[in-house]
């Protein structure tokens, strides 16, 4: 099962301070809005501070008998009222574009990022935690910020305005009411790292939760025909808990957290209700109605702050979700063009030239050489040592050989989903780290032993390549693969649905969709890896025809276990340990008495 790469976060590491300035670049498009709630923060901040002064002068002059202050001042309270909830109401309006787009704009950022990344980052990565980048994190980043702009502004404001307030009606009670705020910017500063890492640890679980229920559900035949079920049941459980555990530790500290908050802000609010009862019963001071008014004032003195350090405790948690969009947002491809090739194809593109790649180049594959080229995934685990390849016009190659020997990984190489680690491979004697590698991978065509389809019709996923291509040109394609034929006997033939990963289809109807799928971009070089391993003979015999229909006057490396693939391929290489120990045709091949006897014997025996 699934788990987590080594280099995924560490939940101990410091707070990044200018990570919510990167985060709130995606928040750039709707800077209108964002501004709108700012200055919405703050007019709801003036208007919220205004209401206990008059409700405090409302009181007094009710005491006083006073029928015109009477009227005036509840004319301006149902003023300050309506004009409360029409800001709130634009403030919503505004949270919403603001949540909403943003949320939009880093799941594109990030779908986008992870089509620019190598092959290498996704076998290090698991589904689950991909996943959870563009759903769960995204969400939770998006939804924290139009709250946060909101308190931060609202109540930096209203602070300002009700601590004026307070000290204009009474100084001494106001200082008591402020005294508390030294103490409780100590209990947040004791909250936040604790809140971070458990944070951390929760938004890590989950993503190992998420990957556990990706393997599930991708690989029930494979659980069931091993029987396999209380065991995933065990891991799904072992991690269910882990992600409970972390749960109920961040809500835990949450739930300490805002009720100190909170106590500590009624401290004051008591020490200030003492005080100006005894002046109220001694006969000086304030009147009943301001000290209504500065009560008011203390106990929403509390409310900014409770949210402010409410915000805080959302951030934190929201800090960890953060940190993985923007890592992965910021992780820069290992195999990329180069700044020399990216100004050629600029200059190509600037200078409208036909009958040149898109970096300027000869547009044709004629030959490929492999010089020198050594690889490995583990620096102590080299797969190719030296290896040496030259392939000429027209010509089909042949890969065969125990498994672990090579073969995937020189076609892996050729189509550049990785670059060799020493020496190099060369296109028509260019090196091909000096070509555009869109203009490589667009000149191949791929058949993967266990072809993925997408949602969708039979038609969609031949044409996946070539979006614009006609229905004709799609049956064409199909016909060239002999796949025309099955298709029409589906029910709805090239409008019928494949389901997801084409689940509704045979192996060897996926793989012939695959073949059509391949040819109808008409590429120059074919590789194909096990494209018959998993089918049977008839249809591999309907493949095979299929294959050397499309290999004609093209250049083709094909892997192979099943040796009646390859027979008429113009050279047959066997590859051991990342090396070449037999070459020529399957006729010369059969004459040496080699290993590629061996394996033609093992094959055929009988």
């Amino acid at each position: 099962m699934t788990q987590m790469s080594p280099h995924v976060e560490d939940v101990l590491g410091t707070v990044d301070r200018g990570l919510w300035r990167r985060v709130a670049r995606h928040g750039s498009r709707y800077r209108k809005f964002g501004l709108s709630m700012m200055i919405g923060g703050i007019l709801i901040a003036i208007v919220e501070s205004l209401l206990p002064l008059m409700s405090g002068l409302l009181i007094d002059a009710a005491i006083d008998k006073n029928v015109v202050q009477i009227t005036w001042y509840s004319v301006v309270y149902a003023v300050l009222s309506i004009g409360f909830c029409i800001l709130v109401w634009c403030f919503i309006i505004a949270a919403g574009r603001l949540a909403t787009g943003m949320a939009h704009d880093m799941r594109r950022a990030s779908f986008v990022r992870l089509q620019e990344l190598e092959f290498a980052y996704f076998d290090k990565q698991p589904a689950g935690w991909i996943v959870s980048r563009l759903t769960s994190d995204c969400r939770k980043v998006a939804s924290l910020m139009p709250w946060f702009l909101l308190d931060l502004c609202w109540g930096a404001t209203f602070l300002l305005f009700s601590s004026i307030a307070m000290l204009a009606i009474d100084w001494v009670l106001g200082l008591c009411v402020m005294a508390v705020v030294p103490l409780l910017v100590v209990v947040t500063i004791f909250f936040e790292r604790r809140l971070l890492k458990s944070s951390r640890l929760m938004r890590k679980t989950n993503s190992e939760l998420t990957a556990v229920y990706n393997e599930g559900i991708t690989g029930v035949r494979t659980t069931k025909s091993l029987t396999r079920e209380c065991e995933n049941i065990e891991e799904f459980e072992s991690v269910s808990q882990s992600m409970r555990d972390y749960s109920m530790l961040n809500a835990v500290q949450t739930s300490i957290f805002v009720p100190i908050v909170t106590s500590v802000g009624g401290i004051g609010v008591g020490i200030a209700l003492s005080v100006g009862g005894l002046q109220i019963e001694e006969g000086y001071g304030l009147t009943i109605g301001m000290l209504i008014a500065f009560m008011q004032y203390a106990v929403l003195f509390a409310m900014p702050v409770r949210e402010l350090a409410a915000r805080l405790s959302d951030l934190k948690g929201a800090q960890a979700a953060a940190e993985r969009i923007e890592g992965l947002l910021e992780r820069e491809p290992e195999i990329h063009d180069s700044e020399e090739v990216r100004h050629r194809i600029e200059v190509a593109a600037a200078g409208n030239q036909s009958g040149v790649a898109d970096d300027g180049g000869d547009p044709r594959i004629k030959t490929i050489d492999f010089k020198d080229v050594s690889f490995w995934y583990k620096p102590a685990e080299p797969v190719l040592n030296h290896f040496d390849l030259s392939i000429t016009p027209g010509e089909t190659i042949a890969l065969v050989g125990p498994t672990g020997g090579g073969k995937t990984t020189i076609a892996s190489l050729l189509c550049r989903f990785y670059e060799p680690c020493e020496g190099g491979i060369y296109l028509n004697g260019v090196e091909y780290r000096k070509r555009s590698l869109h203009w490589l991978q667009s000149s191949l065509g791929i058949v993967l032993q266990e072809p993925h389809l997408f949602s969708g019709t039979v038609a969609s996923n031949i044409a996946y390549s070539s979006p614009a291509a006609s229905q004709e040109k799609i049956e064409e394609a199909a016909r060239t693969v002999e796949a025309h034929d099955f298709i029409m006997q589906l029910k709805d033939g090239y409008g019928t649905e494949v389901g997801e990963g084409g689940g509704r289809l045979s192996v060897g109807q996926r793989q012939l969709i695959a073949l059509a799928r391949a040819i109808i971009a008409d590429p120059q070089v074919f590789v194909m890896d096990e494209a018959t391993s998993s089918v049977d003979t008839e249809t591999e015999h309907h493949i095979q025809r299929g294959i050397e229909a499309v290999l004609s006057q093209r250049i083709a490396v094909v892997i192979a276990h099943r040796l009646s693939t390859v027979r008429s391929a113009d050279r047959i290489l066997v590859i051991e340990g990342g090396r070449i120990v037999e070459q020529g045709s399957h006729k010369a091949l059969l004459e040496a008495g080699g290993a590629y006897m061996a394996l033609y014997r093992q094959h055929f025996a009988g």
